[in-house]
């Protein structure tokens, strides 16, 4: 309900009001069937509508000004109702100015009056506005009840459809998607004789928040465009503000920057303009203007009710005085209140002139980290072209049977290859984690399993170091976890690969342990120890700095980039998880931290642990490689070769959907970026009329790729260039002889 301390505040002033005035108001209406003034009645409604008008346009100076115009009427004609309707509009209006104080004291004024005199379109709209207070105060299920019990009691179709649109946004809170629809679909097609385009552009605008809530971007940004083209052709302010910001966000969501960047610019337009800025003044002007004018009124009224008290005969001295110094009161108070509202318009304009500063200064920030992310994303995309052919063309050479001096060479150039690729890849994880490109999957998987593919993995690495990895494995973690298994497999290849790199001729262990288990919340104790060269307690501090490695020294002895440590930092930030060390020169290091993460108890293991590598059988296979790189195109056919396949090339997009309608192939292998039409582009025209043939997307991935849109192109699996040989081959087989699913895939 209204809040306790508003109400006390309103109803000790209406108390005070109720004091003064001894005179009863005279009630020119008695019902809405009864006869009236026809002339008042025209006059007041014109103030009414007009006011309307410009509300819904967000010219609310213009708006109080009508419905002040149209109160002086209803009072000068002591039109009780006609005044209960002025303080209900002003009420409303106010609240677009999110003045809920000012709100309340004119729904208590109304409030008051409607005690002694029956008036149900009165009692209704009182009810519909403290139902909007409710929903405000974020108080739906009263809200909603507070709106029902207004609708039982006018059918007005104005009002009705204003119902409409206030239960559409609470059922949107309370995530009632497909009652809200109903509400604002209903809304589009209203036949309302006062406010048809305003609903019809809050209706789309709610749509089109609701379908961004569901993730139907297509659709929401279908909707706020209706939302903006109606609210443009009406001059609908605010619409046109919230149409753009919504545009600018679900248009960088479909990767459509060019009209996301455009609708940011309208919207930076609108409110940066001078005109905007002198609106808003303006208004908060107008709105405490005409509130200190009705209260000054107000006093008027009181001391013309102290005139008529002095001339009565029965008049008390202790009456005259009471009343005397409670107009005082008042008087000081509105006084007050006006030189308050004067202070507060001038702070208002400084806060206003400083946050233009600092949305400058934020805004260079963010073009300078843009400008960043976007080089070192395209300098690392560059890269890993030349890389495949490098990595390409060697692997090749060294199955051609090269003499030994050539092995040699060609097995240096190799690691070389290795080495930058690891850079590389280094670099755009650090990148994408700073662009906030990364976000934790939650899917089930098991822990075990991971650990010990990670220590498979780098069980060569210890090999040269003649160093043991041994996994300390608590058997008491439940099987099914419920996180993402390979941002823990990239945290953990750092740490060991680290471990290993500054280990020699000793020991590295991985500890796994519960810690905790209350239901299904499971909390987790992970450790990676060493037995190595160890780090000083003044390099420690910079450790998990980018490009860090303790000194140069230990740089140019052990290699390496120094950001595997600044990933798992980075990463475990995502978890809510932090990184700690111990370690003392000559003895080792150990790097700790906790994940809490959810149990998926129910499932049962059906599957082994170990991976089985298949030597698959290609001979006779048949592929379309779609490529642009010329080099590119020749290393992947020469490497299809090596296994007796065959293969066509596709040199873009519009190539590749014009031979795949032609030609049946085994497989496709698509590259994502080239000129015109793009892979993902192509692949979606392909599944309109080819949903079997497996299409395999071998590119090299940039900062914005998302391998999600991969899939969502119709692609069954992702190979990045540049590549390991028994990798891709290993792909290949799987998605021809084993059919996996093309996994939510574009019709």
């Amino acid at each position: 309900m209204i809040p306790e301390n508003l109400h006390i505040r309103s109803s000790w002033w209406l108390s005070i009001l109720t004091v003064l005035l001894s005179i009863q108001l005279a009630f020119s209406q008695e019902d809405n069937t009864e006869v009236q003034d026809t002339s008042l009645i025209k006059n007041v409604e014109t103030y009414f509508k007009q006011a309307r008008l410009y509300s819904n346009r967000a010219e609310t100076d213009l708006a109080l000004e009508e419905l002040e115009k149209a109160a002086k009427v209803a009072e000068d004609n002591e039109d009780i109702k006609a005044l209960i309707d002025c303080y209900h509009k002003f009420a409303l209006v106010y609240l677009k100015l999110d003045k809920e104080e000012t709100t309340y004291f004119y729904w208590d004024r109304a409030k008051a009056l409607l005690k002694d005199i029956e008036y149900p379109y009165g009692n209704a709209m009182q009810k519909f506005i403290e139902g909007i207070l409710l929903y405000r105060d974020n108080k739906n299920f009263q809200a909603i009840f507070m709106l029902n019990e207004a609708k039982q009691l006018n059918n007005d179709r104005n009002f009705y459809n204003n119902i409409l649109l206030v239960e559409g946004n609470i059922y949107m809170n309370l995530e009632k998607y497909e009652s809200a629809s109903k509400n604002f679909n209903s809304l589009i097609v209203n036949t309302d004789i006062y406010e048809s385009e305003y609903l019809a552009t809050r209706a789309y605008l709610g749509l089109a928040k609701l379908n961004f809530e569901t993730k139907n971007f297509e659709e929401s940004a279908i909707n706020a465009e209706k939302a903006l083209a109606l609210a443009r052709e009406n001059d609908f302010f605010k619409e046109i503000l919230e149409a753009n910001e919504r545009l600018t966000s679900v248009y960088e969501l479909l990767g459509q920057y060019s009209l996301a960047l455009q609708n940011n610019k309208n919207l930076l337009g609108i409110q940066d303009s001078l005109f905007n800025i002198a609106k808003i003044k303006t208004e908060t002007k107008t709105a405490e203007k005409i509130q200190f004018d009705f209260m000054s009124d107000e006093i008027k009224r009181q001391e013309q009710k102290i005139e008529e008290l002095n001339e009565s005969k029965n008049r008390s001295d202790i009456t005259l005085i009471l009343t005397s110094a409670l107009l005082i009161i008042i008087t000081l108070l509105a006084v007050s209140l006006f030189r308050n509202n004067h202070i507060k318009l001038k702070t208002n304009d400084l806060l206003q002139t400083k946050n233009t500063e600092l949305k400058a200064a934020r805004d260079a920030a963010v073009t300078a980290m843009e400008a960043k992310t976007n080089f070192l994303s395209t300098v690392s995309h560059e890269l890993r072209t030349p890389l495949y052919a490098v990595t390409g063309l060697t692997h090749l050479l060294l199955e051609e049977n090269p003499n030994e001096n050539q092995k040699e060479h060609l097995k240096a150039l190799k690691f070389s290859g290795d080495y930058l690729l690891n850079f590389i890849n280094d670099i755009l994880q650090i990148n994408k984690i700073d662009a906030d490109k990364l976000e934790p999957l939650n899917i089930e998987f098991n822990l075990k399993k991971v650990l010990q593919e990670v220590i498979d993995s780098l069980k060569q690495s210890a090999n040269n170091n003649s160093t043991a990895i041994i996994l300390d494995y608590d058997e008491n973690i439940p099987n099914h976890l419920m996180s993402d298994p390979l941002k823990l497999s990239q945290i953990f290849i750092n740490l060991v690969g680290n471990a290993l790199k500054f280990t020699k001729n000793g020991e590295v262990r991985v500890i796994a342990k519960l810690m905790k288990k209350l239901d299904e919340d499971v909390t987790l104790y992970f450790e990676v120890k060493d037995n190595g060269i160890g780090i000083s307690e003044d390099q420690q501090e910079n450790i998990f700095e980018g490009f860090e490695q303790g000194s140069i020294q230990i740089n140019r002895e052990y290699g390496g980039t120094g950001l595997g440590l600044t990933i798992v930092k980075s990463l475990l930030g995502l978890f809510d998880s932090k990184i700690q060390l111990e370690s003392a020169p000559g003895v080792g290091s150990s790097f700790f931290f906790e994940l809490e993460l959810k149990s998926k108890e129910s499932l049962v293991d059906d599957v082994s642990f170990e991976i089985t590598e298949e030597n698959y059988n290609f001979k006779g296979l048949h592929l379309l490689i779609v490529e642009d790189n010329k080099i590119n195109q020749v290393i992947t056919k020469k490497m299809l070769t090596k296994k007796e396949m065959t293969s066509d090339i596709a040199n873009n997009g519009t190539e590749a959907i014009e031979l795949a309608k032609t030609t049946p192939y085994d497989a496709i292998l698509m590259d994502i970026h080239m000129p015109g039409i793009s892979g993902e582009e192509a692949t979606i025209e392909i599944r309109k009329f080819d949903k079997e043939t497996p299409i395999i997307a071998l590119t090299a991935i940039s900062l914005d790729d998302s391998l999600e849109s991969f899939y969502a192109a119709g692609c069954n699996d992702v190979v990045t260039k540049p590549f390991k040989p028994e990798i891709f081959y290993q792909k290949i087989g799987e998605n021809i002889f084993k059919k996996k699913p093309v996994r939510n895939s574009v019709s």
